[in-house]
């Protein structure tokens, strides 16, 4: 299984998946091109894609989508919430609803060699979800853009080979950065984001023997460093692991370029 970020960020978010068979876009958060320059940069073919799993209707999710469809037929998957609120988003242009398939967290969606799962997150958004992936006996699992979690999410998490975490912002940057009091109180919210500590209890809690990459994901511009939200994992996970096995090797997503791909 491939793991490759195209984009992780508050302002635009893009994720392939591919496993031996199928190949998996989760979220189309940046332009349609920048899309097709990541995939491109990874060796895939854009016409290869199997199925773009979208987790909500917020711009920097989405932004690249319209545009993306028109080119390549591929099949979308969200909740039923979700594709109404992404019709909803396009302002009235068409969008090619017949690609557009629900899902229901609990159920698995087969995707060639691939088995998909969701799982509802909390978030100012129309039944957003998280996303896993199974394949020959290899998991990966995501989770951003919730203000909180709980058991469920956690379980999501739990067992996977590799996981990526929101690590949005550094509670005390955005306490005393620029943002108006509202925008700060929705990003502290419960249906906000998860802050670096925030991450590092989340990853507590799915820490497993068998844990080989920790990616951390969606961090704000304005309020965190990738260096800050590194150092804040690794000190939690020196702190927390407690097996023989090697500590897994965290990275953070890169914002607006492609990250370094991960091989399980």
């Amino acid at each position: 299984m491939r793991i490759l970020s195209i984009a992780s960020g508050s302002s635009g978010n893009c994720l392939c998946i591919v496993t031996g068979q199928a190949t998996i876009l989760i979220d189309a958060g940046v332009s349609a091109k920048k899309i097709v320059e990541g995939l491109t940069m990874y060796g895939i073919d854009p016409e290869s894609i199997d199925a773009i799993l979208i987790t909500h209707e917020h711009s920097d999710h989405i932004a690249g989508l319209p545009v993306f469809l028109r080119k390549y037929r591929i099949r979308v998957y969200g909740t039923h919430e979700t594709l109404q609120a992404v019709i909803n988003a396009n302002h009235g242009k068409p969008l090619p609803a017949e690609l557009f398939r629900s899902i229901t967290p609990g159920v698995v969606l087969q995707v060639k060699d691939a088995e998909v799962s969701a799982c509802y997150t909390s978030h100012d958004a129309a039944k957003s979800v998280a996303y896993g992936i199974r394949s020959h006996g290899r998991y990966f699992a995501m989770a951003t853009d919730l203000g909180c979690y709980d058991g469920s999410i956690v379980e999501h998490l739990s067992g996977a080979d590799a996981v990526l975490i929101e690590s949005n912002y550094d509670r005390d940057m955005l306490l005393v950065g620029p943002y108006p009091y509202h925008l700060k109180k929705r990003i502290l919210g419960a249906y906000g984001h998860l802050s670096n500590d925030d991450c590092g209890s989340l990853m507590v809690s799915v820490l497993h023997r068998s844990l080989k990459h920790i990616i951390l994901a969606h961090l704000s511009k304005d309020n965190n460093y990738p260096e800050l939200a590194l150092a804040s994992a690794q000190a939690v996970l020196r702190k927390n692991w407690r097996y023989t096995e090697p500590c897994p090797q965290i990275m953070v997503a890169k914002r607006d370029v492609p990250s370094e791909e991960i091989d399980l």
